[in-house]
């Protein structure tokens, strides 16, 4: 008769966090900063299909790192979560904090849970007020935990090596070509601080712009925009585009079912 194994629950809670750690570092990395007019989204992503930055509802935006199908899982929640808080309340009604206390539930029921793996996938909810001191920014972590953030955050690969250099950077007030600018020197930097060339093509780049006269305060940044405001120069035939994505009240987009973290 063979001896049953044992874990107790502290190792079995750490090797879980152990392992959705390192999962959501092999990422790259996201960083969301505010600036004058709203808040801005930077993720280096080399994919124009497999987005890790959305819109979700009116003045509400979403940000992820880590597995591409567990995170764009958690997005169609929350676009469905605040359509039917919209239409069955108010659309004032739908808020970053009750997303994010939504998205806390359901990673934290995951992770204690024994019968699966925990979600390799850190989140940011973000959500623009009518002025900066009511800008709201939550992060997410694995396990459920939420912290409320301020100015910037970063998550996913050298993480504290691009905080430092956030902190370092970011001053309240900034335009929108000043905070890109600040957030793409913060993702070139390495494990040893040395500085590598990331450009237009490498980056995935979206506002939530408080000063945007349409209810919807979600606008893309692609094209022949994002490569002047990074002060590149652009291609001959460059189209300027500025793509907005829909949310639950328009056709939903298609949702591939691989992706790249």
């Amino acid at each position: 008769m063979t001896t049953p194994f044992y874990v107790s629950p502290q190792q079995a809670m750490a090797d879980r966090a152990d392992y959705a750690r390192k999962g959501i570092a092999r990422g790259r990395s996201v960083v969301v900063l505010t600036y004058a007019d709203g808040i801005l989204f930077v993720a280096e992503n080399y994919s124009r299909a497999l987005h890790k930055i959305s819109e979700i509802y009116d003045r509400i935006a979403f940000a992820a790192v880590g597995k591409y199908n567990e995170f764009e899982n958690l997005r169609i929640g929350g676009v469905r979560y605040a359509d039917i808080r919209g239409y069955s309340y108010a659309r004032n009604d739908v808020t970053a904090r009750g997303l994010a206390n939504v998205y806390a539930q359901t990673l934290g029921t995951i992770f204690s849970s024994g019968g699966e793996k925990p979600y390799e996938v850190e989140l940011i909810v973000a959500e623009v007020g009518s002025a900066p001191e009511d800008d709201q920014i939550y992060r997410l972590t694995y396990d459920g935990s939420v912290a409320d953030e301020h100015n910037y955050v970063a998550m996913g690969g050298n993480v504290e090596q691009i905080t430092e250099q956030l902190k370092r950077h970011h001053r309240e007030g900034l335009t929108l070509e000043a905070a890109l600018k600040v957030a793409v020197d913060a993702l070139s930097r390495d494990g040893v601080g040395e500085k590598r060339s990331i450009t237009a093509s490498q980056l995935e780049v979206a506002t939530l712009d408080r000063t945007r006269p349409q209810q919807r305060k979600f606008k893309r940044l692609v094209g022949g925009q994002l490569t002047r405001l990074l002060g590149e120069a652009e291609p001959a035939a460059e189209v300027v585009e500025v793509a907005e994505e829909g949310t639950a009240q328009t056709a939903p987009e298609a949702t591939p079912e691989t992706g790249e973290e």
